[in-house]
């Protein structure tokens, strides 16, 4: 009998205390917050483009012959005018005898009809000829001036003949393997090609902007005050498919003076250095072109922007707390960070962290982080 009393002590006092509990609502969640990271920032021009050569020459057989000598191994690096393929010099050597010989006896013929045109000059003049002498032997004298500059005229092709049978480098450069063999009979009907030659350092790099592009930089340099000879003079950097960031340095060289309508495009055309032969005709390389630099930029991670169906955006905690999106204007990619254009202020802190658990409207507890510029970062 003495248990009931103790039972009901215990369900009173269950009791009381359940009536003493009151609802805890749980604390904000905790996001990491950043202001804007605030340095300069270099805006790049970027596009794909392919190496070409600045000089590409087809060698080629200009005189009739059979090949007698190959001078170089296919694929070698040579200088200008080392003599390449020799094509059967002593017909053309011959050839040169005979026109001097004939220029050698034309310049005598004339001496001689010279001499007699100043001898019946001086006869008619003491009245000892008549002047149909005198004007025969101007006849005689001009004609052999007319076989003498015949004459010189064909020592001179034959030496441009002969001059072609040694085919030489018209500039330093890398050959290509041989297109004929030695005792071929070369340039019969239309020139024969021998060989190709191509010079690599320096080498051009070819690549098109668009129409946008086009106006955004003439904009541009209309403020900063710059000319057409002012762009051309630009950096330009490139990198190959399996390099790291762009470590060759060019400069601009060429852009066309009007756009490709049926593109919308611009052609323009860099110089680059190429002293190790390491860009090649016909590669393609990532090319970026510094066309302006912001001294106060801000930027953020890029994990930190969202998006939805009006843009880009960015969740801020304000004073109070409380989670706002921000709508902002993105610019490139520099070093992992996103360039915010527009609709950011330096002291704005951005979550960073806990995106999650950051719901615009509702309070956060903001832990404070430093964003850190990365070392690849624009200089």
């Amino acid at each position: 009998m003495a248990l009931f009393p103790i039972l009901a002590g215990l369900a009173a006092l269950l009791l009381a205390g359940c009536e003493q509990n009151s609802y805890q609502p749980p604390p904000p969640p905790k996001v990491e917050v950043a202001q804007p990271l605030q340095r300069a920032v270099t805006r790049y021009l970027e596009a794909t483009g392919t190496i070409a050569p600045v000089k590409n020459v087809d060698l080629v057989a200009r005189v009739q012959g059979f090949l007698q000598s190959i001078d170089y191994k296919d694929g070698d690096t040579v200088k200008e005018g080392t003599t390449l393929f020799t094509i059967e010099p002593e017909t053309y050597k011959l050839k040169l005898d005979q026109a001097q010989a004939a220029e050698a006896g034309a310049q005598a013929s004339f001496k001689q009809a010279e001499a007699d045109y100043k001898r019946q000059s001086d006869l008619v003049a003491r009245q000892a000829a008549s002047q149909v002498a005198l004007d025969n032997a101007a006849t005689t004298r001009d004609n052999a001036q007319a076989s003498l500059q015949q004459a010189q005229v064909n020592t001179k092709i034959a030496k441009v003949n002969y001059g072609y049978t040694n085919v030489a480098a018209p500039f330093d450069g890398v050959v290509s393997a041989h297109q004929v063999s030695v005792g071929e009979l070369v340039g019969v009907a239309s020139p024969t090609q021998l060989a190709t030659i191509v010079a690599l350092d320096p080498v051009y790099v070819n690549f098109t902007i668009n129409e946008q592009d086009v106006l955004r930089i003439r904009a541009e340099a209309r403020r900063r005050g710059l000319t057409a000879s002012d762009l051309k003079q630009f950096p330009t950097e490139l990198g190959l498919q399996t390099e790291e960031g762009y470590p060759h340095q060019g400069k601009l060289d060429y852009a066309a003076p009007t756009i490709n309508a049926a593109t919308g495009t611009l052609a323009v055309r860099g110089i680059v250095p190429n002293p190790d032969h390491a860009l090649l005709p016909g590669y393609f390389v990532r090319i970026r072109v510094p066309v302006d630099r912001s001294e106060n930029a801000l930027l953020v991670p890029d994990t930190a922007l969202g998006s939805d169906q009006s843009g880009r955006y960015v969740l801020v905690v304000n004073s109070d707390n409380v989670v706002e999106q921000r709508k902002v204007k993105v610019g490139p990619l520099d070093g992992g960070l996103r360039v915010i254009d527009g609709g950011l202020k330096a002291d704005d802190r951005v979550v960073v962290a806990g995106l999650l658990r950051a719901i615009p409207g509702q309070k956060v507890d903001p832990q404070p982080k430093a964003i850190e510029s990365p070392a690849s970062a624009s200089k």
